[in-house]
């Protein structure tokens, strides 16, 4: 069997160690806006425990409980144990996944557009005047992308410099790839900038998340059987991801799933960090947003804020800082719950008055877009970017000028 069965079976003590503290209670977003024990962390790890034991079967209500979960992590990285509960969620999923209907057709489009994504691509394209429209009508979508001409991966395999200071990869995934090519293309210029020949390796593949979120798992680990077979081959220094989910996949989901991880993987905020020099201060500010699965999953914080500083621009803090919302399937699946919390959090961002938004994450560049329109919203690397390889010739800076 593909999935991982020891890792499947060692996660059985690890239910039953919750003391009941209600420390996940106090940042599990679903539970703040459905106050009910089983829309908690706490309470979904108690039925997940109960349905591997045998004692709750199936039922519509226990598979609306465990997928209403938006795997943010922001649980586990408080519980005071170290329960790995987004882990033990994905094993209550792959359980009901048979008995899950509500989301068959969703299973039906991420497995024949991660089968074959470039034909996907083509046909998203051919059709998108009639088939966005159609399946934003029917909330299998949780907005309209705006379809790039071509994918990211057909540009040059290699990268070169004149005078090669290191080798990296990077590694695209799904949302720069098909939707936002030009944020790869922005962190091949900084590369190159800093003296690193980048290589995009030509045979991969979705990292899986997106699968593992429907329950998928067997489906999801012959992508990461690939993903690693071609990855862990490449001699280079680092394999970097625009995505945190993705590098979260990579770094710590793979051994869930195959048993094996890719160590090199990382974010561009902890390769970069060390390696981009102070600049002057310039007549902008920003107020950055913290990816769940950055912040929770991969627990990097301080990075972005030290390139932010680096760059010479003004952070203003949100009061508070949360979830966005997307959460990938989720903001499919639970659409009110997911704009309910993306109003919530564009908010917090908008009130610190800054002139321009910045996330690490695709996902949530694209979701806080549904709710902010009157601000630039960016990611890091675009201002990795300006600020590095483009401040002296940007005609139209993606930093808005501070007023």
């Amino acid at each position: 069997m593909v999935y991982n069965t020891v890792m499947q079976q060692a996660l059985i003590p690890d239910l039953s160690r919750c003391v009941l503290c209600g420390s996940c209670k106090a940042v599990c977003p679903t539970y703040e806006l459905a106050a009910t024990e089983g829309m908690s962390a706490r309470g979904r790890l108690a039925l997940v425990k109960n349905l591997s034991d045998g004692r709750l079967l199936p039922s519509p209500l226990l598979n609306d409980r465990i997928y209403s979960c938006i795997l943010c992590g922001a649980c586990a990285a408080v519980c005071p144990l170290g329960i790995d509960i987004p882990e033990a969620i994905y094993r209550g999923r792959r359980i009901l996944r048979k008995s899950d209907r509500k989301r068959r057709f969703l299973r039906y489009l991420l497995r024949f557009s991660t089968t074959w994504p470039d034909l996907s691509f083509k046909l998203l394209s051919l059709s998108s005047d009639f088939l966005l429209p159609f399946l934003s009508k029917r909330k299998l979508i949780p907005f309209r992308p705006d379809l790039p001409d071509q994918p990211f991966h057909v540009i040059e395999q290699v990268h070169k410099v004149p005078k090669k200071k290191g080798r990296v990869a990077v590694f695209a995934g799904c949302s720069v790839n098909f939707f936002l090519p030009h944020l790869g293309e922005s962190l091949i210029n900084v590369l190159q900038a800093l003296g690193y020949e980048v290589i995009l390796p030509k045979d991969e593949l979705c990292c899986g998340a997106p699968l593992r979120a429907l329950g998928m798992d067997e489906e999801a680990a012959a992508l990461a059987k690939q993903n690693h077979h071609v990855l862990s081959r490449l001699r280079v220094e680092a394999i970097l991801s625009l995505c945190p989910t993705c590098t979260l996949s990579l770094r710590h989901g793979y051994a869930s799933l195959i048993g094996k991880h890719i160590d090199k993987a990382m974010d561009i905020s902890v390769f970069l960090r060390d390696k981009l020099e102070q600049k002057s201060p310039i007549d902008a500010s920003i107020t950055y947003h913290d990816p769940c699965h950055l912040r929770h999953g991969l627990g990097i914080w301080n990075e972005p804020r030290e390139i932010i500083a680096k760059a010479g621009i003004a952070l203003k803090e949100p009061r508070e800082s949360g979830c966005c919302g997307f959460g990938g399937t989720f903001s499919v699946s639970y659409r009110e719950m997911s704009e309910q919390l993306n109003k919530k959090q564009a908010a917090h961002l908008l009130e610190t008055g800054a002139g321009t938004i910045v996330t690490s994450c695709p996902g949530c560049m694209l979701h806080l877009g549904q709710a902010v329109s009157d601000k630039p919203m960016i990611h890091l690397i675009e201002l990795i970017e300006e600020a590095y390889c483009l401040r002296t010739l940007y005609q139209e800076p993606v930093l808005a000028q501070s007023v």
